[in-house]
């Protein structure tokens, strides 16, 4: 927290402790008290790009232009990323998560007429590839999944066969995944970056922006650990947007970009790796 308090008392926060923050596994991160006893988020990362909390911070007020709670940004710089104080989320209150079904359905109800970014954004510390692209299959396959497999410790975990066997997958999407209209997403939408605001309202944080898949940013909760209560959300969403059939199959597809992810921050990546084997097992050569 050393660093973290230095580095805002260099933005002009008079900060005199700050104490961790649970959930994050990529930024050090903690609530700074500042010597008139307000407190604020903040956030800094060691090496971390030169526009990575300048992109976090444009995500963050693009979704609030879309509708969605997302904490204020108080002062942003190349080390370090200051936000209004959020809560925890109501892990435990059916009523918080379709309250935040509603508010990601109305984000996805911001079109675009092509799939990416007008810039490059950032995944964890790794960079996020938002070149546009007319085919969403295409985007999808390129940004998203083998863009991975350079990676390092990605290349590592998998041999020969099981990357051709994920290449040929990605050749198979137009037969897997319905065609579907470009979308503000997220981008990052699992449950750690859903915390509560002032009212305790649903609020996102750690976005990764971008035209995308609607289902993209379901497959984060879908296919992750979450609560019991978060059913609710599921049934919500598809109340406010009609999901269509296959849902459900189709997030396991949507969500080899995270468990990639994954395993390219050495983040689970035991764990990831068999579950992108058996996504992917259909696909073995016979």
């Amino acid at each position: 927290m050393d660093q973290l308090l230095t580095r805002l008392r260099a933005a002009g926060f008079d900060a005199v402790a700050a104490d961790p923050a649970p959930g994050g596994v990529v930024a050090m991160a903690g609530m700074a008290t500042l010597r008139d006893g307000s407190r604020v988020f903040a956030k800094t990362l060691h090496g971390a790009g030169a526009d990575l909390f300048e992109i976090e911070a444009e995500g963050l007020r693009v979704l609030r232009g879309a509708g969605a709670a997302a904490p204020e940004v108080l002062a942003v710089t190349p080390d370090l990323l200051v936000l209004e104080p959020l809560r925890p989320r109501l892990d435990d209150d059916e009523r918080f998560w379709e309250e935040l079904a509603r508010t990601v359905a109305a984000v996805h109800t911001v079109a675009g007429e092509r799939f990416g970014w007008h810039r490059d954004g950032w995944l964890g510390r790794l960079r996020q590839d938002n070149t546009w692209d007319e085919d969403g299959h295409a985007f999808f396959a390129q940004r998203r999944i083998l863009r991975w497999l350079p990676e390092p410790l990605v290349e590592a975990a998998f041999d020969s066969e099981e990357r051709r066997s994920l290449e040929r997958l990605c050749a198979a999407l137009p037969d897997l995944l319905p065609p579907q209209r470009p979308v503000l997403t997220h981008g990052d939408l699992w449950r750690e970056n859903i915390l509560a605001d002032r009212a305790g309202g649903p609020a996102l944080i750690d976005p990764a922006v971008s035209y995308s898949w609607a289902e993209a940013d379901l497959s984060m909760l879908w296919c992750g650990p979450r609560p019991p209560a978060c059913d609710r959300f599921f049934a919500a969403y598809a109340e406010a947007a009609p999901l269509d059939d296959g849902w459900r199959e189709r997030l396991r597809v949507f969500h080899l970009r995270e468990l990639l992810s994954d395993i390219a921050h050495d983040d689970n990546g035991q764990g990831a790796a068999q579950e992108v084997r058996e996504i992917i097992a259909p696909f073995r050569p016979r």
